[in-house]
């Protein structure tokens, strides 16, 4: 079983914990919609990457809509004591699968609260405040009325943490100013490469950041460089593209995501990947060939 520790620690809220975890969006049907084409697999590759030494899991009750955080409660309520789960509000499901906003107090109060029923909770562990601006990258434009409603939430003691999710730098010091920010969750991957400075910012502060689509998302990695290394290291393409994020910073925590208990371990693995300077320097060339 792979030793998730030796990719080291990092605090998220008032816990610490390993930088390797688990993102859920898979979980639910095709286009994240809908019901698991298995039920069975789902709960159970929930179980298995808990008992792999996974102590944190990423989901939001827009996925599915409702249908991952309700798998989440099947499989691992009541939950582990070390368990923190990182949820994240701001937009809707329609009938037709598109995402939609849903940013007004009201609408954020709601998700909450829908988040704490589905989930069986009393209070949520973090909640991430995921912007709407432009759906695919971070647009600027003021957040102060949605992330004052959830520090009201937080001061209600619904919510513990709070982080932000789709953001911009200019964003990340707004919400500051109104209450802490414990992470950022944006795209970010071996190729996409917007937010080194902001990586390094937050990793000066203490704060957590979480690239989503760590993997390419929808569109998967491809590059020849990177399965030229894998091919050297004797591992995958993708192992070596999430080993390549945990070398990057020490604030870097991981959400790789799949409804696969083979790619599960496989994600996993990747914490026990070491890669040399040499190897590292020739895969920041394909982020420097990406810009």
């Amino acid at each position: 079983m792979t030793d998730l520790a030796k990719a080291g620690s990092f605090t998220l809220g008032d816990s610490t914990v390993k930088r390797v975890g688990y993102g859920a969006m898979q979980l639910a049907g095709p286009g994240v919609f809908g019901p698991p084409k298995n039920r069975d697999a789902a709960l159970a590759v929930l179980r298995q990457a808990v008992a792999a030494g996974v102590d944190h899991i990423d989901t939001s009750d827009f996925y599915g809509p409702h249908v991952t955080n309700q798998l989440i409660r099947e499989a691992l309520s009541p939950y582990p004591q070390d368990l923190v789960i990182v949820t994240k509000v701001g937009a809707v499901r329609g009938a037709d699968a598109s995402w939609n906003p849903a940013q007004s107090p009201a609408e954020l109060t709601r998700a909450v609260h829908d988040n704490l029923r589905n989930l069986g909770l009393d209070a949520l562990d973090v909640v991430n405040l995921r912007v709407m601006g432009d759906v695919h990258a971070p647009s600027e434009g003021s957040i102060e009325q949605q992330f004052t409603a959830l520090a009201e939430l937080r001061r209600q003691g619904l919510v513990r943490h709070l982080g932000l999710s789709n953001v911009t730098a200019t964003q990340l010091a707004e919400a500051q100013r109104i209450a802490p920010v414990v992470c950022v969750q944006n795209h970010y991957n071996l190729v996409h490469r917007h937010d080194d400075a902001l990586i390094d910012a937050l990793g000066r502060q203490g704060i957590a950041y979480v690239p989503f689509f760590p993997l390419g998302g929808f569109t998967p990695l491809q590059s020849g460089t990177l399965s030229a290394v894998a091919g050297r290291l004797g591992a995958t393409p993708m192992q070596v593209a999430l080993a390549w994020l945990l070398a990057r910073a020490p604030n870097i925590l991981l959400i790789p995501g799949t409804s696969s208990p083979d790619h599960l371990e496989e994600n996993l693995a990747a914490a026990e990947l070491t890669l040399a300077p040499d190897v590292l320097a020739e895969l920041d060339g394909i982020g420097r060939e990406g810009r």
